[in-house]
């Protein structure tokens, strides 16, 4: 994988120092995803800047699962974020799990209430939410916040013993309700919770809170660098205060920086669960999602999201981005890598009337005319064919050089053909092309006679193969603002047509990817084609409107 030694931005600068004053002897940084859904571009960023910062310094990053809702969480998804990490070409050094320090975390809750700065509550999430405060007016004290430490120790024990239901009492820190950061104000560390956990099973029925579990997971692991997005900004108080307080030998330290925001989909696991819930999309991995299996299965490669990713920085702000950078780096990526080769998506017949009925012949084409070391193929070219339908006008509007009745086009990597007779059907649609060719015009032969204005592409009807074509939109129109997110979906996000490709593309293979011909990047599905069906995605169209600055 390539080397990302020559980047800067404030966090390396950060890193550097550290390295330099000897405050940190080893950079250690950790990707935590909770494994309640899939990963999506978002996660990608920070997959990317942990374990690059930390191959920048020799240091190393593990993969952990914060995994301390047992409500939310599945295996499927502990998988399912092995293997995007593993596609993004990231490898590991270290694989935990939150669940792994339950003991731990249970003994550091105990030192909190020895020391008089956690207690047992038995107001309800409501009650709690209503005396919170708001940003400005204080906190109220819960009634039961002077408990003793006794009572606290006796009834923490008894909420792991299960004596208590779900939501009857739980474990808060005991910090400052009147602290004008609201996330300091006497926060829940620990609840109950009578559910099956898919690593530890049903030895515990109470299970830490994030913001107390995620501190001391990075101090137990030795931590140097906790990198986050921005949103957990004003955590970083309750962040260093449990290191503290709860006296761990290694101390971490938390660096924000801006989250990734990508117009025209949605950036939230939750919503995203909606939509494979309620079936609106196909899946986690709907080639129309935001998720990275989502990207991968329409045909997406990790070093163009690797690029993509590194190109956007890593600052403090965050911001919006186009979704046709993403698609930009994509086109980079295949425009050097993927066979070039003609597929016809909305087909129609042409019969060459004056070309010999039985012959076949195999014309020259180059594989990527960009990479010239990638070679030539022969592709076979008969008396009928297919081409586009947008390729024919019976009636051509100004400016329109492709075919119609009496004009002439060169048929790419062929002949000029021209149109002299039309076929419809009783609905009075145009359902086949009568042309005939010059055999002194074929592609390579030196011919110098006339010109023509129009190219198009095209399949040879005896040997085509027939497949299905996935033509995709983006998943959303209008702006954030224009309702719910639910009705703000592209009623033609997904467009499923049949048509040809050439015979070259009989034996291709899942996750195969292709430039079609004045279409787009295709890749070849991995969930539902089969030898016998095979399913294109539309990777992205050739055209691009974005620049890079």
């Amino acid at each position: 994988m390539e080397t990302t030694s020559n980047s800067s931005d404030f966090i390396r600068e950060i890193v550097k120092e550290d390295l330099q004053a000897g405050k940190v002897q080893q950079v250690v940084t950790r990707f935590p995803p909770e494994p309640n859904g899939y990963l999506h571009i978002g996660h990608a960023k920070s997959i990317c800047i942990n374990f690059e910062i930390a191959k920048d310094f020799n240091g190393k990053t593990n993969l952990r699962f914060d995994d301390t809702n047992p409500l939310k969480e599945d295996v499927e998804y502990v998988n399912a974020i092995k293997e995007d990490v593993a596609w993004l070409g990231f490898t590991w050094d270290g694989l935990f799990f939150a669940s792994d320090y339950f003991e731990e975390m249970y003994d550091r809750a105990v030192v909190l209430i020895k020391k008089g700065n956690a207690f047992v509550d038995d107001l309800s999430a409501e009650e709690i939410r209503q005396t919170r405060g708001t940003l400005t007016e204080p906190g109220q004290n819960s009634p039961f916040r002077d408990r003793t430490v006794e009572e606290n120790l006796d009834l923490f024990a008894r909420m792991r013993a299960g004596e208590f239901k779900d939501g009857e009492k739980v474990l808060r820190a005991k910090i400052d309700m009147s602290s004008p950061n609201i996330n300091l104000r006497d926060p829940v560390i620990y609840r109950i919770a009578h559910a099956t956990h898919h690593n530890t099973g049903d030895k515990w029925c109470i299970y830490p809170m994030y913001a107390f579990a995620h501190p001391l997971e990075d101090a137990i692991e030795g931590v140097s660098h906790s990198l986050c997005t921005l949103e957990f900004k004003d955590q970083r108080p309750l962040y260093d205060w449990v290191i503290r307080e709860c006296e761990m030998p290694h101390i971490s330290h938390q660096y924000e920086f801006g989250r990734l925001s990508l117009t025209d989909t949605i950036m939230s696991k939750r919503y995203l669960k909606k939509l494979v819930d309620e079936g609106v999309v196909d899946g986690w991995d709907d080639p129309r999602m935001p998720t990275i299996s989502g990207l991968r299965r329409r045909g997406f490669t990790p070093e163009s999201i690797r690029t993509f990713v590194r190109e956007l920085g890593v600052t403090v702000g965050s911001g919006e981005v186009d979704y046709k950078m993403l698609e930009h780096y994509i086109r980079e990526d295949l425009k050097l890598k993927a066979p070039r080769t003609m597929g016809v998506i909305r087909p129609l017949k042409v019969v060459i009337t004056n070309y010999p009925e039985d012959q076949v012949e195999l014309l020259d084409a180059e594989v990527n005319p960009e990479v010239p070391e990638m070679g030539t193929k022969q592709i076979p070219f008969s008396r009928e064919i297919y081409i586009e339908q947008d390729d024919f006008m019976e009636v051509p509007a100004a400016k329109y050089f492709r075919l119609f009745p009496g004009n002439e086009v060169r048929l790419k990597n062929a002949y000029f053909i021209k149109c002299h007779d039309v076929v419809k059907d009783e609905n009075g649609q145009v359902v086949e092309l009568h042309c005939t060719y010059d055999v002194e015009t074929k592609s390579g032969s030196g011919f110098t006679g006339r010109k023509v204005k129009g190219t198009i592409h095209w399949v040879d009807a005896k040997s085509a193969v027939p497949v299905e074509f996935r033509l995709y939109e983006s998943l959303l129109t209008g702006s954030k603002e224009d309702g719910d997110f639910i009705d703000r979906m592209n009623p033609n996000s997904l467009e499923v047509v049949h048509g040809y490709v050439g015979a070259d593309l009989q034996t291709a293979q899942p996750q195969d990817k292709f430039q079609f011909f004045r279409h787009g990047y295709f890749n070849v599905d991995p969930k539902d084609s089969t030898p016998e069906h095979k399913v294109f995605n539309l990777i992205v169209s050739l055209k691009s409107s974005f620049q890079i600055k």
